[in-house]
């Protein structure tokens, strides 16, 4: 399947947030795989880096419908939210875009994850972490990876591929450390994605009335109504995003209980009468023509959200 995305970058001079996924733990209904973001970034000599935020169980699907059609010819890093399956257990098919190596002797692919995921997938996933061979252990190829350590505190950033990431550190239940990823210089992106309750130090660097507005905040939004132990539902997806005050907000995570089309008109509602603020569900990786005049973003081929990390949003939906 490596040759379905054997092709070359877009010729894009922009950087871009392409939704892999933006469906629950289970992917229903069909179109909304694990939630999932590719951040194709491009720096400022004109080269394309691609980092992909989580690899879920329907890693393989997401790039047999994506990649072609996005002309991504790789990927340079991995982010890591969290060790659940719904992040982690498409590791074993990045092999599949990766270049082929019978001895395994390629450059290995970055992963950005905290020590807890780490020690977690060395039990979930040996041979994807252990590079050692026993004794008259015959040479398998599987996906390549170096393993990087990052911490859970919004005060330590890292780069991954050029690009720098805050971490964000969020309640994924009250036993449990989720982490999001706040990026971009002059344009702020904030990704939660598996979200309970977010704790004061990381509300104060995503809010308004902390560190500064965000200009797209992607947020968790898993039930229609009423509450969950583990995630953000839509009553309190919308009171946090009034708590935030992003300038823009897009919603993933969501069950089947959604009517797409019928709720973003209601999210318009909301936003009219309440703060004024563009947001809508985002569905099965792509935006209606309509629900792209929600959102002051560039988009092509209503999928793909064209984001300059010194310019801003801009929308020029026109030139497509």
């Amino acid at each position: 399947m490596a040759a379905t995305v054997s092709v070359s970058g877009g010729s894009s001079s922009e950087s871009a947030l392409i939704f892999m996924g933006t469906g629950c733990s289970s992917a229903i209904p069909y179109p909304r795989c694990n939630a999932s973001l590719l951040i194709d970034y491009c720096e400022s000599d004109g080269n394309h880096s691609y980092i992909l935020i989580d690899a879920g169980k329907t890693f393989r699907e997401t790039v047999l419908r994506w990649f072609l059609h996005h002309h991504i010819p790789r990927i340079d890093s991995i982010v890591l939210t969290h060790e659940h399956a719904d992040a982690v257990l498409g590791l074993d098919d990045v092999r599949s875009i990766q270049p082929v190596s019978p001895t395994n002797d390629i450059d290995p692919t970055p992963v950005y994850l905290t020590q807890h995921s780490m020690t977690s997938l060395e039990t979930k996933l040996p041979y994807l972490v252990k590079k050692k061979l026993k004794e008259g252990q015959e040479i398998r190829r599987v996906a390549q990876f170096s393993w990087n350590i990052i911490a859970e505190d919004c005060n330590q950033p890292f780069f991954a591929s050029g690009l720098k990431l805050t971490p964000l550190p969020v309640m994924h239940g009250e036993d449990y450390i989720c982490l999001g990823f706040l990026f971009g210089d002059k344009s702020k992106v904030a990704y939660l994605s598996d979200v309970s309750r977010i704790p004061a130090t990381t509300d104060y660097v995503i809010s308004k009335s902390g560190a500064g507005r965000l200009d797209l905040l992607i947020l968790d939004s898993l039930y229609k109504t009423g509450s969950n132990k583990f995630h953000l539902c839509l009553p309190q997806t919308l009171e946090t995003v009034k708590m935030l005050c992003p300038k823009q907000a897009l919603l993933i995570g969501m069950n089947h209980e959604f009517d797409h089309h019928q709720d973003n008109e209601l999210l318009m509602e909301w936003s009219r009468r309440v703060m004024h603020v563009g947001i809508c569900l985002v569905h099965g990786s792509c935006f209606t023509p309509e629900e792209s005049k929600i959102l002051s973003v560039k988009t092509a081929l209503l999928i793909r959200i064209e984001w300059d990390p010194t310019k801003g949003f801009e929308d020029r939906s026109s030139s497509y």
